[in-house]
């Protein structure tokens, strides 16, 4: 490991008086929930097709394809847990050195870290509604209609549950919001993403501060951009810099 790299990180965090990070896939594959797009990621193996899965438009026509793919992620979200960088950057957020969170994904595990100030910009798959009567559902909800009919239907009025995620076809949330906290940035970091989905890919860009990418995985050009690459492992990191910054990470 390059602990010189960490330790320039770890100075950038302790000068930085507003700093933003930006979390991909990366971060929850030690959790033990599939990436997208690596090596054993969902589209790599071809388990799910993205178009039938995640398309908007093919889910209103048939949602089974992403039922299936609903009731695999929901069954393993009750066993996971948060990683070591999932809690390393609660303990950032709780000491001041961390502001806003803005995440891609949606399993909820910063929320679950500790983490209050996340901007979830393709949703959640921890809360859903009906598309018919606006009836809300809680995880446990959708977990337990999966599981005893493989479908989401609305127990008041039998329409379709949809949990609250950005499928292809829809705008992301909050966009603004990421956008503003990126412009403000003295610091941004990206942890677990590879910037290959837009309009999450063009955040760190928004900031006029030192840009800092953690992620093993490929990047493009773009890399230039960016005052420090740490190519490493994400938990190692994680041990890393909460030594660094004498934070106490809890098993």
């Amino acid at each position: 490991m390059n602990i010189e790299k960490i330790e320039k990180l770890s100075e950038y965090i302790k000068e930085s008086n507003h700093c933003v990070v930006l979390t991909g896939a990366g971060i929850s594959t030690s959790a033990g929930i599939p990436d997208f797009r690596g090596e054993k990621g969902i589209y790599t193996l071809k388990k799910y097709d993205p178009y039938k899965t995640f398309n908007y438009g093919y889910f209103l026509k048939n949602p089974s394809y992403f039922f299936d793919f609903a009731k695999e992620f929901l069954t393993l979200y009750k066993e996971i847990e948060p990683t070591r960088m999932h809690k390393l950057l609660a303990e950032m957020e709780k000491r001041g050195y961390v502001k806003t969170i803005i995440t891609q994904n949606i399993d909820g595990l910063h929320q679950k870290a500790g983490s209050k100030n996340v901007i979830e910009i393709h949703g959640t798959m921890t809360r859903g509604y009906c598309l018919k009567c606006g009836e809300e559902y809680n995880f446990e909800q959708m977990a337990e209609m999966l599981i005893k009919k493989s479908k989401m239907e609305c127990d008041r009025c039998g329409g379709l549950v949809k949990p609250d995620i950005v499928f292809f076809g829809e705008q992301v949330k909050d966009l603004f919001l990421a956008e503003e906290e990126s412009y403000n940035s003295d610091l941004f970091i990206v942890i677990g993403s590879s910037l290959a989905v837009f309009p999450a890919a063009s955040l760190p860009f928004l900031s006029s501060g030192k840009r800092v990418i953690i992620n093993k995985g490929p990047l493009d050009a773009r890399r230039e951009r960016f005052d420090l690459l740490i190519e490493e492992d994400i938990e190692s990191v994680a041990e890393t810099l909460a030594e660094l910054l004498d934070l106490t990470l809890t098993d």
